[in-house]
């Protein structure tokens, strides 16, 4: 296992798409409940330990070798916002091939097969993961850190944020997305023995308010 394929995977230049997603933040800032440092903290803290708890878990089970397929099921019934579910499948086929290309794979080929159209991000993630020699928690933490990075960078954008700012707000993250990612990866341990059903259904209602009310913007900066 080279764990400096964990850098690549997470590197926020692997052309997989993320960068024209803000992980809710566009929302957030039109909304007021984002607007500085401080509230860029608690969106993302919540975003962390609700859907970034869910998508990290997907990634891990993934990565141990759950069914993809079952997993995609799983990722679909704890995605409620009809307009999250088109987004992560977007980024799902992306991933999915920029994975094939850097780590070919029978398993990642299966998937692309099988969902023609993108499979679930998180689910994608894992597997590339899995193709990359990574384990489980290597996919949870690329999954997690991915959940907050990306609207941290999108605020920068979107409120001209300090840069340093945003970046001190990932840094205070850093010891909860430790813990995250050791639940995520103990319920995924569990997955493999008992099913999907043991994998957290934890619901964040505002992201998926908002991301139905964001779909219907005329104009906008990020695609979700």
């Amino acid at each position: 296992m080279s764990r400096a394929a964990l850098l690549v995977l997470a590197d926020g230049r692997f052309p997989a798409g993320g960068h024209a997603h803000s992980g809710g933040a566009e929302e957030a800032v039109k909304a007021g409940r984002v607007t500085g440092a401080a509230s860029l903290e608690d969106f993302c803290r919540g975003r962390l330990n609700t859907s970034g708890l869910v998508a990290a878990s997907l990634a891990a089970a993934a990565a141990l070798g759950v069914d993809p397929a079952a997993l995609d099921a799983a990722a679909d019934a704890r995605t409620p916002s009809p307009a999250l579910r088109v987004a992560a499948r977007r980024l799902g086929r992306q991933l999915t091939r920029a994975a094939r290309a850097t780590w070919p794979h029978p398993e990642l080929d299966a998937l692309a097969r099988l969902f023609p159209k993108g499979a679930h991000q998180p689910v994608v993630l894992g597997l590339a993961a899995r193709a990359a020699g990574l384990g489980p928690e290597d996919a949870a933490y690329c999954s997690a850190y991915e959940g907050i990075s990306g609207p941290a960078t999108a605020t920068v954008r979107l409120l001209s944020l300090d840069p340093f700012d945003a970046t001190g707000v990932l840094a205070r993250l850093a010891p909860e997305v430790d813990r995250v990612v050791l639940r995520a990866a103990e319920a995924a341990g569990r997955a493999l023995c008992e099913g999907v059903d043991a994998l957290p259904a934890g619901s964040a209602p505002l992201l998926e308010l908002g991301a139905e009310a964001h779909a219907g913007w005329p104009v906008r900066l990020f695609a979700s």
